[in-house]
């Protein structure tokens, strides 16, 4: 306990970690195996709605789908399942007829094995209006792996849950069924617990005078002044030069990626000949204002976006401008951004394996390691959580890349995180949210880089969807939004008008930024009768300025930082002069 004493007046400051508040509704299961296991666990939820989730009672509410044949077996261990085989198309499996409806939001679960080799399955949901890919896995032999998924559906009416693997010399075993559905207050309730658990901390200041009795009235002022949670925006070099830009973007973000600034083409334009210019600046203005920035990027893989001298190099001309490559910029901005994405979308696009072999991707991180290993090593992707008919990157196709990665020699230390692109047409929250449990069982960090939502009447509304349910998830450790500004317009979506006046979308953000106590603001008001002032504050450094007519002195200021690791803060007293 830290006493500071002055007389009159004393101030006792505590902190609490949210405790919870009860919400009558089903609780979600963030949880996820990312192992292959012997055994499958229990289907979440004891399976939902779903009928016979367990295959104990036979066959019972399965049926076959095309002209696959299904049996029904046991293990050593007594665990009861159904084995899919005999299969000619894709699409031959088990099926179960159930009903859906428009206003629910149903999270979806399943243990798949395969017979043979390893093969990905898909689960989807015939309805009326089409067919909804919920989730896929790639599924192994002789082990057990979990696919996780969700939906929403249009319109209300009957659905059939099958699976779908391409490879069709293999059977498809399945246990462990689960299809959950929320109402939309249920869902809203599972973010805001989320939020108040992880984001959020209550505080309880006391005001007492010199003999520890109460003071009412004592006048309390609470100023943020910086946020924990890194919430961003991508900028590019307009900024330099628009003082407008600047005011509206530093009033609000403190964490930026550079649009195209960083990256290859940018950077060596020509070989040999570095720019660095815009970068550098870009990169002063950001420190100048205590934004911190995101290293975007090393390497990108799609061949469309290479310098234009890199197409006719060698295999040895190419291993060696890109080794240069990377230890150019790296070297270069080491110690000055919090992370690099060192081979961008290198699920969708082979521009360097087809050039240096299949391994170029986990060499690259190797470099990485050596040249820069203190820092966060990003998997950049996109359609990992935006679409899941998306086959080249599944959450479990992203896991393989990350594997691949890890292991290769050299890799083992290397501080690897999970950047996720989101780059959205029509959110599907269920399945956003099941992508980023299985992402998170691997226990890396998980940010949000590129954010957006395609151009349309909804676009506002999507984007609310989209931020409140990853800013919600535990794991979720950071978000930038991909709207650097441009006067000839943005990437695909833009926050203001060439004047910095709000769109709908820059609303959106001002609304949850203050919602969520991520933007600097104040709190205030007086102690009560016991002489206590409570306030529930977003994770952050804090200013309390607190003043008494009893006192002499007009007013005591004290910083404080609210965080998850701050259960209780010792209680401080400090004693204004008489």
């Amino acid at each position: 306990m830290k006493i500071l004493r002055q007389s009159n007046l004393l101030l006792v400051l505590c902190t609490f970690l949210f405790a919870g508040f009860e919400v009558r509704a089903l609780t979600y299961d963030y949880s996820a195996s990312i192992e292959c296991l012997a055994t499958p666990l229990k289907p979440q939820y004891d399976g939902g709605i779903i009928v016979n989730p367990e295959l104990n009672h036979s066959l019972e509410g399965w049926s076959s789908f095309g002209e696959a044949k299904m049996q029904h077996r046991e293990s050593s261990e007594g665990n009861k399942f159904v084995v899919v085989h005999s299969r000619n198309q894709s699409h031959d499996s088990i099926s179960q007829k159930i009903n859906l409806e428009s206003d629910k939001l149903y999270t979806f679960s399943a243990w798949i094995q395969v017979s043979n080799g390893s093969a990905p399955v898909t689960a989807i949901f015939k309805t009326s209006s089409g067919f909804i890919h919920a989730g896929a896995v790639v599924a192994e032999p002789k082990c057990w792996s979990l696919l996780k998924g969700g939906l929403t559906v249009n319109a209300s009416g009957p659905a059939e849950l099958y699976f779908e693997s391409n490879d069709t010399s293999v059977e498809i075993w399945v246990d462990s069924i689960s299809l959950q559905p929320f109402t939309e207050e249920e869902w809203k309730s599972h973010q805001d617990q989320s939020i108040a658990k992880i984001r959020m901390g209550n505080v309880r200041i006391q005001a007492v005078d010199a003999q520890g009795n109460p003071l009412k009235n004592a006048t309390i002022s609470i100023q943020q002044k910086a946020s924990s949670f890194p919430f961003g925006c991508a900028i590019n070099k307009n900024i330099l030069t628009n003082n407008a830009y600047q005011n509206w973007f530093t009033s609000r973000f403190r964490v930026t990626t550079f649009e195209d600034e960083m990256k290859w083409y940018s950077n060596e334009p020509s070989p040999g000949r570095e720019d660095y210019s815009a970068a550098d600046a870009m990169l002063q203005f950001a420190r100048s204002h205590g934004i911190a920035v995101r290293g975007h990027n090393v390497f990108w893989d799609d061949p469309h976006f290479q310098p234009g001298w890199v197409n006719s190099l060698t295999k040895r001309q190419l291993f060696s401008a890109t080794f240069k490559r990377l230890n150019s910029i790296m070297h270069r901005y080491k110690g000055q951004v919090i992370g690099w994405d060192v081979v961008n979308e290198n699920l969708h696009w082979n521009f360097f394996e087809s050039k240096l072999g299949s391994k170029a991707s986990a060499l690259m991180y190797n470099w990485a390691v050596k040249a820069d290993g203190a820092n966060t090593l990003f998997m950049n992707e996109f359609n990992t959580i935006e679409e899941s008919r998306d086959g080249a990157s599944t959450p479990a196709r992203y896991l393989q890349k990350l594997r691949e990665i890890q292991t290769f020699p050299g890799n083992r230390n290397a501080r690897m995180a999970i950047g996720l692109e989101s780059h959205f047409v029509t959110p599907n929250v269920p399945y956003i949210r099941s992508s980023i449990d299985i992402l998170a069982a691997t226990r890396l960090p998980i940010w949000i880089t590129e954010l957006d939502v395609q151009r349309g009447p909804n676009q506002a509304w999507y984007l609310e969807q989209v931020l409140r349910e990853v800013h919600a998830h535990p794991q979720i450790q950071g978000i930038v939004i991909w709207a650097a500004w441009n006067p000839q317009g943005c990437y695909r979506m833009c926050l203001t008008d060439n004047n910095f006046r709000n769109l709908a979308t820059g609303n959106v953000v001002d609304k949850l930024l203050y919602e969520w106590g991520l933007k600097a603001s104040t709190s205030s008001g007086a102690t009560d009768s016991n002489g206590s002032f409570k306030a529930n504050l977003s994770y952050g450094d804090y200013e309390l300025e607190i003043s008494h007519p009893s006192a002499t002195n007009s007013s005591l200021v004290f910083k404080f930082n609210v965080s998850s690791t701050t259960a209780s803060l010792q209680p401080l007293r400090l004693q204004l002069s008489a």
